[in-house]
């Protein structure tokens, strides 16, 4: 992980729904200045969650952190709401892809820019780069978002979000239903963004392997709560998220699902 100071502290919050379905049961991270930090987990495991306790998104959701705290910068952050987050400079790009389909590429990219108050033209040397960065882009820029292919629309979103000039970038799933090929393009693109942009990212992904790859330091998760972290390379040689989370066993082979339908007896963190 990168030696830089500390730009999110989560510590030990409680995530509860309709103030009856405990979510998260004292989750804790921190995501260093100008790293890479991953977040794991199998679906359902409250990674999605972490992030809209984060981005400030429970709230539609009637969800709320009953218990510890967010930092970002040093500022509490717990309960507030998304858009003061975003003006915070901490932005979050959602699962889904999720794009204004009748806007075109452009647009989209645009839409991005709303909460800046920086002025005009470093706004307009952004947007230059956002297609300097994501060249597919300028290919189809009068294009309607929604016809545009799945890995164009994550461009899309990703570009959207870094129009804000965000501090911390998060992305939730950036790799969902994408093909391998456009999943290499993505998350080569986010180590870009990191080293290029010197953006902070946070990722929420359930393709460790990748992910592993390209972050600095990791978290896995399981019912809500952080059962291993260590720096990414750690994780990565570690024989249980080997075998748990990239279906790698000793024999070099991938594990069947009937193989392991008792794997949380056998797990050495559990």
């Amino acid at each position: 992980m990168a030696q830089n100071s500390t730009l999110l502290e989560v510590n030990n919050i409680e995530v509860v729904y309709n103030d009856i379905i405990q979510v998260l049961r004292g989750v804790s991270l921190n995501v260093p200045k100008g790293s890479i930090v991953a977040l794991l987990g199998t679906n359902g495991a409250g990674k999605t969650t972490t992030l809209r306790a984060i981005s400030g998104l429970l709230k539609p959701e009637n969800g709320y952190i009953r218990d510890g705290y967010i930092k970002f910068k040093g500022e509490g952050i717990t309960n507030v709401l998304g858009t003061e987050i975003v003006k915070l400079g901490a932005v979050m790009v959602p699962e889904g892809r999720r794009v204004f389909k009748h806007l075109t590429v452009d647009e989209n990219i645009r839409v991005g820019s709303i909460t800046r108050k920086d002025g005009a033209a470093p706004i307009r040397e952004d947007h230059r780069q956002m297609y300097v960065h994501f060249p597919r882009l300028a290919r189809i820029t009068h294009r309607l978002a929604g016809y545009c292919s799945g890995g164009e629309q994550q461009m899309i979103a990703i570009a959207r979000a870094l129009m804000a000039a965000p501090e911390m970038l998060m992305l939730d799933e950036p790799s969902l239903g994408l093909a391998p090929l456009l999943v290499r393009e993505i998350f080569d693109k986010v180590k870009v963004i990191n080293e290029e942009l010197s953006t902070t990212i946070l990722v929420v992904e359930q393709n460790a392997k990748i992910a592993l790859e390209i972050s600095d330091y990791a978290y896995i998760m399981e019912s809500g709560k952080i059962v291993l972290e260590g720096p990414s390379q750690d994780l990565k040689d570690n024989p249980d998220v080997k075998e748990f989370y990239m279906g790698i066993t000793q024999g070099g082979g991938r594990k069947s699902f009937k193989e392991v339908k008792s794997y949380k007896r056998r797990k050495r963190w559990m």
